[in-house]
């Protein structure tokens, strides 16, 4: 039987990343990517111009039907944008007995425009990270839910465990954003022990859209084919480091990734 992946998240209408980008990443790792929509956005590579939230009662009949009949070896999460979604969310996640979760939490586009309602955030502290074997934070994001600054490696380290008591079972803090770092390097923090996963960065001043989508769906689909969690990153790291590195450009804005790029 072919492993299966599911990703909740939006739509991105410019194919970059959300949905779009998780499933052609499930594709490229050789697992059965499911969807459970929970927003459409108008967006492009430049720019979001408009978010419509599903109800949050069909983005849980969603998950339902989909766990009833196919089942799910592994599931992440991306744009979640309100606190509605979330809580139904949570419900259905603990009664469909999804353990391994992977929560992305969303909150921006690439190009700066929101994703996520400002009260939601609390929502996403609340239901959601306790459920999360992983969650995986870009540096804003861990900033934002952390309540510090992050300049260091040490910060991201302090960081972690600051996120750690919302109790996802391990937190990914990725470090691309770091300034003056040769290589671009993510730290995870399982509660007990730190594990830096490092590759050499690659340099694309105006950003590529799509990363995170990308490494979170990576990491999802490995634990669905059944790595354990260290493996499953550093496998991610891989695909992610070398699908970026083969950026091109589709529109006027920032470059997308290659998620076609299959390990090996």
């Amino acid at each position: 039987m072919v492993a299966k992946a599911l990703t909740i998240a939006g739509s991105d209408s410019g194919g970059g990343a959300g949905i779009q980008g998780d499933l052609k990443t499930f594709e490229a790792l050789g697992v059965f990517g499911l969807s459970v929509l929970t927003s459409i956005t108008a967006q492009n590579t430049q720019r979001v111009t408009g978010v419509h939230d599903l109800p949050p009662e069909f983005v849980a009949l969603q998950l339902r039907t989909v766990a009833e009949d196919i089942g799910i070896d592994a599931a992440k999460t991306g744009m979640l944008s309100n606190g509605g979604i979330m809580e139904v969310l949570a419900e259905e996640i603990e009664r469909c007995n999804i353990r391994k979760l992977v929560v992305d939490p969303v909150m921006r586009a690439k190009s700066g425009d929101p994703l996520i309602a400002p009260e939601a955030e609390k929502s996403l502290r609340q239901h959601i990270l306790p459920l999360a074997l992983l969650v995986t934070p870009n540096l804003p994001e861990a900033e934002s839910l952390s309540g510090r600054v992050i300049r260091t490696i040490d910060d991201m380290k302090e960081a972690a465990k600051m996120i750690m008591e919302f109790h996802p079972r391990a937190v990914l803090i990725k470090g691309g954003h770091l300034q003056g770092q040769v290589a671009a390097v993510d730290i995870l923090f399982d509660g007990q022990d730190f594990y830096e996963f490092s590759r050499e960065r690659v340099d694309v001043p105006e950003g590529v859209h799509g990363t995170g989508c990308a490494y979170s769906a990576a990491i999802t689909a490995e634990l669905a084919k059944g790595c354990e969690l260290v493996t499953a990153i550093e496998r991610s790291k891989d695909y992610i480091s070398r699908a970026i590195q083969r950026f091109y450009s589709v529109g006027k804005g920032h470059p997308v990734l290659d998620h076609s790029l299959k390990t090996l």
